[in-house]
Parts: structure tokens; sequence; C-alpha cells
């Protein structure tokens, strides 16, 4: 299965060249000493990025790889000044990282809708003759050529931002949980990787609104790339509580050795990941008929000081509570009062 939903791409930036000044004197009838008319040239255009929420993904950029704004005019006589280039405006959707590929530094980060940047500047237009004129040179017979525009390679780097990311291993139930609390159409199967994109939902509890990510599946080794690996842990990045959500039915592991798992790759990953809120979700508990597993697994969270949830997504049983303690946290923690 393949997915249209691409998070990283390499496009080639070029602001424009700076028009030339130019080498001109004024001559008109009856000014027999019109002196120096050369005027300046433009400046070339920049390439700008803008962020914009309409834009979920950087397919476009697979697609098209060179960005290349306007160059300035040249200056003209009569000290008239060169025409500058325009801008190239560049669209990326909200949450884009932008690095420069040569020294891997981050030029900017685009995470708020509107949000620009300047990631090739245009080259300054050159000074006409008229502008070297001085008392002792009065006839100067040279200008000045434009500058070049700023080029650079540039990495892209989508990273979802969401209040809420939903973490956990394939069918730890994600999918079905954000269906449930949100109007998000996630795929639902019986089969590992269900999920092969981040999908964004907005959930509502008692007229307080929050987003929440489902981040694909992850599995032992994610940090090294396996599975869908790396390719979606840096989502995870932009979330700010984690729902750490366990497949209580599955008796194939014990709950908790599948939190240490997940836990284990995120700090394999990022050390910083582990240092974001974890609020443990028990799931399917529909398909459980031994009540004692849910007692032990909740014993056990209390004692790691772990908040913990037993929910159904089918049934409903247990959203209510934890969608409202979620919204707590998000407010309490980042003071949004978000209606």
């Amino acid at each position: 299965m393949r997915s249209n939903f691409i998070d990283k791409a390499k496009v080639f930036v070029k602001g424009g060249d700076g028009g030339n000044g130019c080498v001109a004197f004024r001559r008109e009838k009856f000014i027999p000493k019109g002196g120096p008319a050369g005027g300046d040239g433009g400046r070339g255009g920049s390439v700008i990025f803008i962020a914009d929420k309409n834009i979920h993904t950087l397919l476009d950029f697979k697609n098209k790889k060179h960005y290349k704004a306007e160059r300035g005019r040249h200056g003209e006589g009569s000290k008239k000044t060169g025409k500058s280039g325009e801008d190239l405006i560049v669209r990326v959707p909200v949450g884009t990282v932008v690095k420069d590929v040569e020294t891997g530094n981050i030029i900017g980060d685009l995470i708020k809708e509107g949000d620009k940047l300047v990631v090739a500047r245009g080259g300054r237009g050159g000074r006409g003759n008229a502008t070297f004129t001085t008392s002792t040179r009065q006839a100067p017979d040279f200008a000045q050529p434009g500058e070049l525009g700023e080029e650079r390679w540039v990495e892209l780097e989508l990273k979802l931002i969401a209040d809420v990311g939903l973490i956990g291993f394939p069918n730890a139930g994600k999918s079905t949980f954000l269906s449930r609390i949100t109007a998000a159409k996630p795929e639902i199967a019986d089969y590992p990787f269900t999920t092969l994109r981040p999908i964004l939902g907005v959930a509502e509890v008692d007229g307080f609104l929050f987003v929440v990510a489902d981040i694909p599946g992850l599995i032992e080794g994610a940090h090294k790339g396996k599975g869908l690996g790396q390719e979606f842990l840096r989502h995870v990045e932009r979330t700010k509580i984690l729902l750490h959500l366990i497949d209580l039915s599955d008796f194939s592991r014990a709950p908790y050795e599948a939190f240490e798992k997940i836990n284990e790759e995120l700090k394999l990953y990022s050390p910083i990941l582990m240092k974001k809120s974890q609020i443990v979700v028990g799931t399917k508990i529909d398909a459980v008929t031994d009540r004692v597993i849910i007692d032990e697994t909740k014993k056990y969270f209390k004692d790691k000081k772990y908040p913990f949830f037993p929910v159904s997504a089918v049934t409903g049983e247990g959203l209510l509570e934890l969608l409202r303690f979620v919204a707590s946290k998000v407010k309490v923690d980042f003071g949004k009062e978000r209606q």
C-alpha cells in the first residue's frame, strides 16, 4: 500500500540576481554638460516560504524541485532604476522545518498559519554611474554589476502539530479510538500498519476543543527505521501530551511489556520525548473476559505514577472520563482557553 502523505522533500531555491547598474550620459539639446545619468539596477526577488493550513503534505515538492525568483531589471539612462524582481511565494504546510542541506543547520520552523521564511534572498541591484559622481570624478564611465541571488539546496521536513498524540503498537486500537472521539475517518482493519500516515482529528468535550494525532504504530527497532520507524517518530516531537494505548485483550505480551518497549523506542530516538506527559489508555476492555487484568494493570501504572484509563472505543465505556482528564491537562499545562 502506498500513501500520498509525503513529509520530507529536498528542493533547490535561488533568489533572483540583481540588475546591473547602467553607464549612461545625459545628452539633450541646449544642455552641453548633462553629466552621468546611468540608473541603478533593480533588486532580485527572494524565495519566501509561507505556512498554509490548507496544505497537508509535501507531495508537490516531490514533483517540482527547483524554485527561482525573478531577477532585477538593469538600470537605464536618465537615472532610471531598473524594476525589482518579484518575490517567489511558495506555500508549505504548517509545521514545516527547513534545513540547509550542506550544513544541516535549521533555517527556520514554520509552526503557525502565515509564518514566513526567506530561504533565498535576492541580490542587490548594481549602482549606475550617476551614483559614482564626485567633485573630482565628474564623468565616471563605469557602473556596478548586480549582486547574485542566494542559492542553496534545502530539506523540508513536516512535523504535525497537535495537542495530543496517540502512540502504541500496531493494532492497539488507535484508529478506532480516534474515529470514536473525533470526526476523523482513519482506515480501520484487523492487521498491522492500518495507519500509513499521521491523521489529525479534533476532539470536543464540554465545549473545549483539542487536536489529536494518530501516529502510525511503532515496533521494536523503530528508532533504527524498522516498520514505519523514523518516518513517523518525528511527528511525536510536535505533540504536547501522549496517549499511550495498550491493547488489554492482547495475550501475546503483558500490558506493561508493551508499554516499556514503546517507551524504549521513544528514548532511543530522542530522550526529550520521554519528558512529555503520558497518559496510559487500556483499550478493548469490551473484549477482556478476565477483569483481573484491568485491575492489575491499573495498579502497575499507579505504582509507576502514570494516569491510567481503561476504555472501550466500541461501547464508549470510560471515554468521557478520559477525555475530560485530557482536556484538563491541555488547559492547565498549556494555558489554552479555546472554545
